[in-house]
């Protein structure tokens, strides 16, 4: 059986790590890349063809909701949103579960190594629940007064 690729995309080099070895763990997935923002995960994702992404929302050059929203636009692909501001109920999250989000997991605050590792579990789950999900490219919004069809 093929092997979950995944592309970890995180400002935070401690994160990175962390969940490159957290997916790592897992027999049936393999991170296959880790990018500090969304411009070089944007090559990556071009080059190494991943099936699933995790995404952190604050960081430099392009915010993780922008790259998301250009991501399903132009190549939908199953996405975990990962970050601290990812809470439920948070608008971000829901901003991003609109866009085309599988799913996402809040981030501790603080304790980040330990806070990762004890949600390792829920990670793993939620990238291979994205990985089977079929993600579709999101077309423009219905006319105001358009009759669905």
């Amino acid at each position: 059986m093929a092997k979950i690729k995944v592309v970890v995309v995180d400002d935070s080099a401690l994160v990175r790590s962390l969940l490159t070895e957290i997916i790592n763990r897992q027999p049936d997935m393999q991170c296959i890349g880790a990018a500090a923002d969304p411009l070089v995960a944007r090559e990556m994702i071009r080059e190494l063809n991943p099936d699933v992404i995790t995404l952190d929302v604050e960081m430099p050059r392009m915010d993780g909701l922008e790259f998301l929203s250009r991501l399903m636009r132009l190549r939908p692909m199953p996405v975990v949103m990962v970050s601290t501001l990812t809470e439920q109920g948070a608008d971000i999250t829901l901003r991003a579960l609109e866009m085309g989000a599988v799913d996402y997991v809040a981030k501790p605050r603080i304790g980040i190594s330990s806070g990762l590792n004890e949600l390792a579990t829920d990670i793993v789950d939620k990238i291979r629940v994205a990985a089977s999900a079929h993600v579709k490219r999101l077309g423009p919004a219905p006319a105001a007064g358009a009759t669905p069809a």
